[in-house]
């Protein structure tokens, strides 16, 4: 018996199984269909491949069955088997979806070869598209945002003598939801816009949100137009104020925060709104918020802060700088501005005395020529008044709006800076409170004690939420600073490039007015 074991080689394990449990056929066929679904639902577990079914044979012997499944296990087929396996996983894989295939019935294993239907068609290898950045998100949200166009338009004066003021046309036209109406036109003064920004900055400034500023007051320039002087400067004031206005609305609704407030709504929508009273700059509430702005400016001062962030501290050292650095620009266009204005008023009294002199000329191609001229250095101050009101209306307006704006920015640091002072004094009560409760166990007090503790659970509890509120102003800050760069980087290109084309159409002009004029010059005799 030895010799006949050590002739006869063992047989394989799976024929071993299928000798000995014949009537597992039926179970190991669940199995194989169970596992090679696991395949196309993206669980990888280790089947072995199976034959595609066959028609029913007649029965076979034992070494039938396992020369079968060794050549199963072996990958062993004929050309035509593959080419119909092949042919069936790539029709069934492309048109049926993973569902309908688990509806219907289990996928079957195809051989060990890598074939192309286990790593090309199936589902489970069709990687998902990448997911979309923030920044491509926020441009997709942008490029879906509703459409909300407000101007401010015929400023009108009404009534007389000291008691006269402007009124400005709001208009708004937008498709938002929130609005009852496409389209809104209301009447408003200057004080109205004022009392919008009092109210928006009392309940959002506390909260860390940057409340854009309205144009200042200006006496002077209010009273020359309340007295009835129609100069220059009083035209110019009115159309400064106006624009200012529109720019500043126009950064409050697109703040997405401030755009929810009731108070903005009202504002755009309901025909009359109660006077503002606490916005006159000598009423008792000016002088409050004067005494206000100084006590500010000595916190800043003496509170020394444990920036914890570093970012925050750079970016209040940016803010500070490019404060400084506008503040300068802004008096070097205005420089500019008045430069234009002098270049202008010395061109109109040039050609006024050119048109003189060639009406005294007896040489009629000179005194021709010398006309020309006057005409042509007409038309040239023209050109010099235009650009002196495109570099006062589109850089030093833009410089002023962002100098108000920086001036927001700081405050929410600073209101960042007083959440945080709130925080630390509330630890420094609690640390007294605890200290107290101390002596009144070393003192054996304990009708005093019960009210200790309440006093430092309530402490606690206090620490707790200034904790949770300076974390909250902190985020708020960081993204009301980051949203403001962006939009300060996208006006300063739309500004500047346009600018820039004012510039380069005055000289175009001026280009074609000149070689008009040459032929006129060569012609004199």
């Amino acid at each position: 018996m030895a010799d006949d074991s050590e002739r006869v080689p063992p047989p394989f394990p799976e024929s071993e199984q299928r000798e000995t449990d014949p009537a597992d056929g039926e179970s190991d066929e669940d199995s194989d269909d169970f596992e090679g679904e696991d395949i196309f639902t993206g669980n990888s577990q280790p089947s072995e491949p199976k034959k595609d079914p066959l028609p029913p044979a007649a029965p076979t012997t034992s070494t039938t069955t396992t020369t079968s499944s060794n050549t199963k296990t072996n990958g062993l087929h004929s050309d035509d088997e593959e080419q119909d396996i092949f042919a069936e996983a790539t029709v069934e894989l492309a048109l049926d979806s993973p569902l309908n295939n688990r509806k219907r019935e289990p996928a079957q294993a195809k051989p060990s070869a890598p074939g192309p239907s286990l790593t090309v068609t199936g589902p489970s290898t069709l990687k998902p598209p990448p997911a979309k950045t923030f920044e491509e998100l926020e441009e997709e949200e942008e490029k879906d945002a509703f459409e909300l166009n407000i101007a401010v338009t015929n400023p009108e004066k009404v009534g007389d003598g000291m008691n006269a003021y402007m009124a400005y046309k709001v208009s708004t036209q937008t498709n938002l939801p929130m609005f009852k109406c496409k389209t809104y036109t209301v009447k408003r003064r200057f004080s109205d816009f004022l009392g919008l920004y009092e109210k928006l900055s009392e309940k959002h400034s506390q909260n860390g949100y940057i409340v854009p500023p309205p144009p200042e007051k200006s006496i002077l320039g209010m009273t020359k137009v309340k007295v009835g002087k129609e100069d220059s400067s009083s035209v110019e004031f009115v159309e400064r104020r106006r624009a200012s206005l529109e720019r500043y609305l126009q950064r409050v609704v697109s703040h997405p925060s401030l755009l929810q407030d009731p108070d903005v709504r009202e504002f755009l929508e309901k025909d009359e709104l109660p006077r503002a009273v606490s916005t006159q700059a000598l009423s008792g509430a000016g002088f409050l918020k004067m005494i206000n702005r100084a006590t500010d400016a000595v916190s800043r001062m003496t509170i020394k802060m444990n920036e914890s962030d570093i970012w925050f501290e750079e970016k209040l050292l940016e803010v500070e700088s490019e404060d400084q650095h506008l503040r300068k620009l802004l008096s070097v266009v205005e420089t500019l501005v008045n430069h234009r204005k002098e270049l202008s008023s010395n061109t109109a009294m040039f050609a006024k005395s050119v048109a003189m002199l060639g009406s005294s000329e007896d040489n009629t191609a000179l005194s021709r020529a010398l006309s020309q001229l006057a005409e042509v250095e007409d038309k040239i101050e023209q050109l010099h008044q235009d650009q002196a009101c495109n570099d006062f209306f589109i850089l030093a307006e833009l410089f002023a709006d962002y100098i108000r704006l920086l001036t927001a920015v700081r405050g929410s640091f600073d209101h960042r800076m007083k959440t945080w002072q709130r925080w630390q004094d509330a630890q420094t009560t609690l640390q007294k409170k605890r200290e107290n409760e101390a002596k009144l166990l070393w003192a054996n007090k304990p009708d005093k004690l019960q009210q200790a503790k309440d006093e430092i659970s309530e402490w606690e509890s206090k620490v707790t939420q200034y904790e949770r509120d300076f974390e909250r102003v902190s985020a708020t800050v960081r993204k009301e600073v980051l949203r403001f760069e962006k939009e300060k980087a996208t006006d300063f290109k739309n500004q500047l490039v346009r600018y820039l084309e004012t510039l380069l159409h005055s000289h175009q002009q001026l280009i074609k007015y000149w070689e008009a004029f040459l032929p006129e010059a060569k012609a004199i005799a």
